[in-house]
């Protein structure tokens, strides 16, 4: 595997010196500052590939080519706006940088309730707290007939959850579910989300796999011409949050993408910490089947608490067992006779980083700690396959 990690630009507390003494070899970026939905030309992506370059690094993987809410709901300047993407596509290709990390996910990212859990050894971790969510939901935000979309145990369940919080703890709440796009460290306000969400209360699952398919039919064909691959980015959490449609979260629905598209440069980011915090999924079903439209790996783990709780472990202890996905992947590899670049994902915060201002999840120690697990790990299976030790 291309062992890569995620930079997020000059601003990053995390410098690409960093990165290079952590053993990566590659870059995965996007260019924050540029506008959703404007045109990345080359000179802005070629500025930032040099900087790449001169850290002694290349820029492997875009993440994210973030696709512009108005396509997601086919309303609005959407065609322009899909012009606008082939345009960053060819220019990224120009540039030599051929794959694209993109997401589907209307309004929010990604989606935590408590960005500081504390494990035994004093490090710590994202994690997802359902009861946490229903509270900020029905009893924070107060979003327009949220308490429908829950049963009355689960209300109050949650109730009692938030009765149990200070002020300052609801405010946190808000402010990590609240957390603005990566690479911004600016939150949403309620006005703003309410007003978000209030442009996807027609928008069901099928209306937005339409659009998504719509979306792929255009920039797909594009991509093959200039032999780049785009790798949609699962949904975090897999199932749906504030009444938003999901439709990357199952098996099902990779099937249903990549079967209505069927290019190759139409592929997966396969994401085992996104479709993990799933137990229906079968995550090695999912390379046997889609192996050939997987373009990029994210590789992290999470442990489920209860049916309500799951929250990120360590790279290689957690409900997914990363050795066997591993396995899978270099056999893949092997067969396609191509490295695909990889990155860890989601590292803890170790007391080390606990000075330095960093994204939640992209802390320096952590995310090098999840690499050298995976980095060892992959030369101990591949040792394993050359010599035919069983």
């Amino acid at each position: 595997m291309q062992q890569t990690m995620r930079w997020f630009g000059p601003q990053d507390n995390v410098t690409l010196k960093d990165i290079k003494q952590a053993g990566a070899a590659g870059i995965v970026t996007a260019l924050h500052h540029i506008p959703v939905g404007e045109i990345w030309t080359i000179d802005q992506i070629e500025e930032r590939k040099q900087m790449i370059i001169e850290g002694g690094l290349e820029w492997l993987v875009v993440e994210s080519l973030p696709v512009h809410e108005e396509i997601k709901r086919a309303t609005g300047n959407y065609l322009q706006y899909i012009e606008n993407y082939k345009i960053s596509i060819k220019n990224l290709s120009e540039c030599g940088i051929k794959i694209i990390t993109y997401n589907f996910m209307p309004v929010l990212d990604w989606v935590r309730t408590d960005h500081n859990f504390v494990n035994e050894d004093g490090s710590k971790a994202l994690l997802y707290n359902q009861e946490a969510f229903t509270y900020f939901d029905v009893f924070l935000l107060k979003r327009p007939n949220s308490e429908n979309d829950y049963s009355e145990t689960e209300k109050e369940k949650a109730l009692q959850f938030g009765n149990k919080l200070s002020q300052e703890e609801k405010e946190l709440l808000f402010k990590n579910v609240l957390l603005g796009l990566p690479g911004s460290k600016i939150n949403f306000t309620a006005q703003e989300i309410l007003s978000l969400l209030d442009n996807y209360a027609e928008i069901t699952n099928e209306k937005l796999r339409e659009n998504l398919i719509y979306f792929l039919s255009e920039v797909a064909p594009v991509a093959a011409e200039c032999d780049s691959k785009l790798a949609i980015h699962p949904d975090d959490p897999p199932f749906s949050v504030l009444g938003l449609p999901r439709i990357v979260s199952t098996e099902d629905d990779i099937k249903k993408i990549l079967f209505a598209v069927p290019l190759n440069s139409n592929g997966l980011c396969y994401c085992t910490g996104s479709l993990g915090a799933d137990p229906k999924n079968n995550l090695e079903r999912i390379i046997d089947d889609w192996g050939d439209r997987i373009h990029f790996l994210h590789l992290r783990n999470t442990f489920r608490e209860s049916e309500t709780i799951f929250r990120e472990s360590e790279h290689l202890m957690g409900d997914t067992k990363m050795e066997s996905i591993v396995e899978k992947i270099l056999l893949l590899m092997n067969s396609r006779k191509v490295s695909l670049p990889m990155r860890p994902d989601h590292g803890f915060l170790h007391d080390v980083d606990k000075e330095k201002e960093t994204y939640p999840g992209y802390s320096l120690v952590g995310r090098l700690k999840g690499l050298a697990e995976l980095r060892g790990l992959e030369m101990g299976i591949a040792y394993k396959l050359e010599n035919n030790i069983f």
